[in-house]
């Protein structure tokens, strides 16, 4: 015991430092959210950013804030609450330190779904992508338990990771062949395919977000459950949890979660696996606070990590997914390297 105790992070914190993390939490998505409406390729002063807002006066500088900018961190804090949202869920339901959307190939199923209905069938609205990147995401899911379910010695952590990240490798890399083989295809995915969002069509945000909240709703009834689900599956049946049910409700929120987030912006790998990891360090291994935590820090770290992309190579972006990518590997070399050290 005095072990774990020495090697393990803290994982005991009081209510009012939680709730005061909360609050900083809080200040940090609004101060992301700010600076991504205020920075840009356009070079906009604070007031003329300010006066877009609130004095609209129809000139360039106006459309640019809250024709281009304001939909684009808006739909930024939506994917980014998906993606946390969903890592966490992940991780807490296959107690795998290493879950993510990304890294467990559901992504890139949705990624590789959508691909398909818009070379085989023409998709080119975002309402079209959604139901498609469900239906991905759901059959990566089950092929990715599938296969670790069936290797000799059962489901694993290690071993769902390597299932996944070779059936995600396999997902995205067959959806960037339908793209390069297909010219149309290639044009209307070549950002979308490295995730982004940049440039979205119209009603991106409107026609994701109920599906957003849905999975989010399910994700935090599902919170205390997933307390004692960490305990092993015998110890929540003999406190009355339905395993069964609380295992059903988490998968289809992943699969509401990252179906929407990936038909918006594309395949984005990462977010979901760093947030849970450093919101853990903080609010230790109960469920109920982590979920809240990620639903405020996950999207604080797209808006970021967008931001960054925006200012690396100004006048030219860099994509969203290439910096969650830039960011989240070396992430995970570390993780991998303190796994023994964190604390369920």
């Amino acid at each position: 015991m005095t072990t774990q105790t020495q090697l393990s992070p803290p994982t005991v914190r009081s209510a009012t430092v939680r709730g005061v993390g909360l609050f900083i939490s809080t200040f940090l998505l609004i101060l992301a959210a700010l600076l991504s409406v205020a920075v840009g390729s356009a070079l906009l002063s604070p007031n003329t950013v300010l006066s877009a807002l609130f004095t609209p006066d129809g000139s360039v500088s106006q459309i640019t804030v809250t024709g281009v900018r304001v939909p684009r961190t808006l739909l930024g804090i939506a994917v980014g609450v998906a993606l946390g949202i969903a890592g966490a869920l992940m991780q807490a339901l296959t107690r795998n330190p290493l879950a993510d959307p990304g890294l467990l190939g559901v992504n890139g199923g949705a990624a590789l779904s959508v691909a398909i209905g818009v070379t085989a069938f023409g998709l080119v609205r975002i309402a079209d992508y959604v139901w498609w990147a469900f239906g991905g995401a759901a059959v990566a899911a089950i092929l990715v338990y599938a296969i670790a379910a069936r290797s000799r010695g059962g489901i694993t952590p290690v071993r769902l990771t390597l299932v996944g990240m070779a059936l995600s490798a396999v997902f995205l890399g067959s959806a960037t062949l339908l793209t390069l083989v297909d010219p149309r295809t290639f044009d209307r995915m070549r950002f979308w395919g490295v995730g982004s969002i940049t440039d979205r069509p119209d009603g991106t945000l409107r026609t994701v977000l109920p599906f957003i909240v849905a999975g989010v709703i399910l994700s935090m009834l599902c919170a205390r459950a997933l307390n004692a689900l960490a305990l092993g599956d015998d110890v929540a049946k003999s406190v009355g949890v339905r395993v069964g049910v609380i295992r059903s409700f988490g998968f289809i929120a992943v699969v509401l979660l990252c179906g929407a987030s990936t038909a918006a912006a594309g395949p984005i790998a990462f977010v979901g696996l760093m947030i849970p990891h450093a919101v853990r360090r903080i609010t230790g291994p109960d469920q109920r606070w982590i979920l809240p935590y990620a639903l405020l820090l996950a999207p604080t770290l797209v808006l970021l990590s967008d931001v960054a992309g925006r200012i690396l190579v100004w006048p030219a972006e860099l994509q969203l997914g290439i910096m969650t990518a830039l960011i989240g590997g070396p992430v995970l070399i570390l993780l991998v390297r303190t796994s023994s050290r964190i604390t369920w």
